[in-house]
């Protein structure tokens, strides 16, 4: 952030003009003005000796910082969970000022949050009126599992001959939170529950670029369809879908290689048939 002129002279030492009544430099003097300026000690008035007192340090008054990008990020991440949760509509059209009302934010924060939105695919722009959900159908969702399984399947198996059963023991709480975020039936909660198992999975990979594009397409599977999908799934198969995270883990300790790749592709295309 800049600073302006005010600010730079508030976080360093008082200054007075020299060459104003009283300074003891006459104003016609051509000291040039960017030397006509220098620091007065503190406590310094008149008829005091400061020649021998050493000066006082210079402490930098403390600023406040204003966190833009907090205030974006968790708006973003606002909007994420209320696109998960089927609050925000495919085909449902949003202005900023609207949404900023009822986030009791500035509709500034929650534009730059729809543009990355955007990015993503989640919306599109309405010229003139705001954001679009962006509808979706069931042939996409299966094509984002496909594309997920091609992703994650082989990288699990590879993790699962090497990767130790201590470390997959690190990763039991995880699988357990996702079954108590099921079963609170909040599918806001399960979504981001369930992607932060499955990114601690791959973690293990050491790729983060791999992580990283993962992360994305869960992302994107998670999103509400028309008609139905993540939005509309019940208690009861949230919890059924968290469950499975605790049995890949039985089969990643014990290295079965065909329950990995089974229990893995069945994760994703439930998950699709469920939208």
């Amino acid at each position: 952030m800049r600073q302006g002129a005010q600010g730079s002279a508030e976080a360093g030492a008082p200054w007075t003009a020299v060459g104003r009544a009283g300074s003891g430099v006459p104003s016609g003097s051509g000291v040039p003005a960017a030397q006509a300026r220098v620091p007065q000690q503190a406590g310094a008035v008149r008829g005091e000796h400061t020649h021998s007192e050493p000066p006082l340090p210079v402490v930098p008054r403390a600023r406040p910082v204003v966190q833009r990008a907090s205030v974006r990020g968790q708006i973003l991440d606002a909007l994420r969970a209320a696109l998960v949760a089927g609050d925000l509509r495919p085909g449902e059209v949003y202005s900023a000022p609207v949404l900023g009302e009822r986030f009791g934010v500035s509709a500034t924060p929650v534009r730059e949050a729809m543009q990355q939105l955007a990015l993503e695919g989640a919306v599109e722009v309405v010229p003139n009126r705001g954001f679009r959900v962006v509808e979706r159908g069931v042939r996409e969702l299966a094509e984002l599992a496909e594309v997920r399984a091609l992703i994650e399947v082989p990288v699990m198996l590879r993790l699962a001959r090497t990767v130790p059963a201590e470390r997959w023991a690190e990763l039991r709480p995880l699988a357990e939170a996702t079954v108590r975020a099921a079963s609170s039936g909040c599918r806001a909660t399960y979504a981001e529950s369930d992607r932060g198992f499955h990114r601690a999975v791959l973690s293990l990979s050491g790729n983060v670029q791999l992580v990283q594009i993962a992360e994305d397409l869960h992302r994107r599977a998670q999103w509400p369809l028309v008609g139905g999908g993540p939005g509309t799934r019940g208690r009861a198969d949230l919890v059924a879908d968290a469950h499975e995270h605790t049995a890949l883990l039985d089969a990643l300790v014990a290295r079965d290689l065909d329950v990995v790749r089974a229990l893995v592709g069945e994760h994703f295309a439930g998950a699709a048939a469920a939208g």
